[in-house]
């Protein structure tokens, strides 16, 4: 029997790509909508137009598909990082602008904080396992310490900054205010989704941040 050629196995692997794509996209607003426990492999065929068995054949079983999810999702957000070229910014204006970036994110992608919401109530299980989730997120952290770095040699930022912690913050201002909006609007009587409320709420998040990281 003749092996394919490799003009044939293009098409496959290209048909394959795109399968793996419809499988993950599907299982993304799944997985959005019902949580992991609430998922179900069978809507997750039908909303990508697959057979059940193909999802099984790529993914060996909705946990490791769950992964999948989650480090697609983490890649998708640094990827659209890297675009900002933060690095070819003065300090000031990169912080600033990663934390504009990093709110907008979240209020475009909504599904992003319902899938972390998914993996913290998992105790960040699947997330432990995963070393391409850790090579993924390494770089932004890497860039942010060279923004802090710069920042502190021209005088402009205060010494002994920890990326991480920084990024946790920025990151958890945003996190906290979408994924509570509906307790804190009703606890406080007013819309805190209002375009007046999220322009507010932008202003004051980059006033803290920038506030801690120059000096005085």
């Amino acid at each position: 029997m003749r092996k394919p050629t490799p003009a044939a196995e293009e098409p496959r692997s290209r048909d394959a790509d795109r399968s793996q794509q419809a499988i993950l996209l599907a299982a993304r607003d799944e997985f959005a909508q019902h949580g992991l426990a609430g998922a179900r492999v069978d809507r997750i065929a039908e909303r990508a137009g697959l057979n059940k068995r193909l999802i099984y054949y790529y993914f060996s079983s909705k946990d490791e598909l769950f992964l999948a999810v989650l480090e697609s999702a983490y890649a998708d957000i640094r990827a659209a990082e890297q675009q900002l070229h933060l690095t070819d910014m003065p300090p000031a204006q990169a912080i600033r602008r990663l934390t504009e970036f990093t709110w907008n994110y979240y209020l475009e992608h909504p599904e992003f904080l319902t899938l972390l919401n998914s993996e913290n109530l998992e105790h960040g299980r699947h997330l432990a396992q995963s070393q391409r989730a850790r090579k993924t997120n390494l770089p932004l952290i890497e860039t942010l310490a060279d923004i802090l770095e710069r920042g502190r040699r021209d005088g402009v930022f205060r010494g002994g900054i920890d990326a991480v912690q920084l990024y946790v913050s920025i990151a958890g201002m945003a996190y906290f205010y979408l994924n509570n909006q509906h307790t804190l609007s009703a606890i406080f009587g007013r819309d805190l989704m209002t375009p007046k409320a999220l322009h507010e709420r932008l202003s004051h998040m980059s006033d803290v941040i920038l506030g801690y990281v120059l000096r005085n």
